[in-house]
């Protein structure tokens, strides 16, 4: 018990400097210190500064994603087979990250903040590192799309999808940029609000007709408002 309390109160520590200060500048005598451990305890645990980070992202992340697999499962069992609305993928694939980041005592709310950040700046190796642990989801969520969707490009749905990833991290990783668009500050504490706010978005975006491209482009039907 005294090692599982020892190697958590390091991911604890471990995660909330990262999603302060990022990886680079974040030292591990700040997170030994933090954890109230030693350097040794680090070392005995995750044994590099890279797993550490990794084991950060492992401890939410492969909970968070099972989640989404496992909502997506039950989706697609209970319409046998026809396609899914697609505003119900959505709803699965960032509601349940949303949710996770409304938790400010299970820690969630930190983690979130952590992965949004990543996404708008990643490392090399984190970006590798999340690209294993996205794959198998991704993967899924993109095929269902795209099978909601049949009259639209795959192409199309991608970049949608890529979008909408984007606007879901610069939401999660913080709202300073509200600062620069708003004269007084904006309540970003009511995680419903966020969520309904988001959603409404993400789905604005997923039936916005399609792009006129430049000359050369193949022209491409309008997308349906099946969501």
């Amino acid at each position: 018990m005294a090692e599982i309390d020892t190697r958590q109160r390091i991911l604890d520590a471990a995660e909330s400097l990262f999603t302060e200060h990022g990886f680079d500048a974040t030292t591990l005598r700040q997170i030994t210190g933090a954890a109230e451990v030693n350097l040794a305890a680090v070392n005995y645990h995750f044994g590099s500064k890279e797993e550490l980070i990794r084991e950060v992202f492992r401890r939410r992340l492969t909970w968070l994603n099972q989640q989404r697999l496992q909502e997506l499962d039950r989706l697609e069992a209970e319409a046998g087979g026809a396609p899914l609305k697609p505003s119900r993928i959505l709803e699965v694939f960032f509601g349940v990250a949303l949710k996770m980041a409304a938790d400010s005592k299970g820690g969630g709310r930190t983690f979130m903040r952590l992965l949004g950040r990543t996404y708008t700046k990643p490392s090399e190796f984190v970006r590798g590192f999340l690209a294993e642990e996205y794959a198998a989801v991704l993967a899924r969520f993109k095929a269902a799309l795209i099978k909601a969707l049949p009259g639209v490009p795959q192409e199309e749905i991608l970049w949608r999808f890529h979008f909408m990833m984007g606007a879901m991290s610069y939401a999660m990783s913080g709202t300073d940029a509200l600062h620069i668009v708003a004269k007084h500050a904006l309540d970003d504490g009511d995680a419903e609000a966020l969520y309904a706010r988001l959603m409404s978005f993400m789905l604005g975006g997923l039936r916005a007709p399609l792009p006129m491209l430049p000359a050369g482009s193949a022209k491409r039907p309008r997308i349906k408002k099946a969501a």
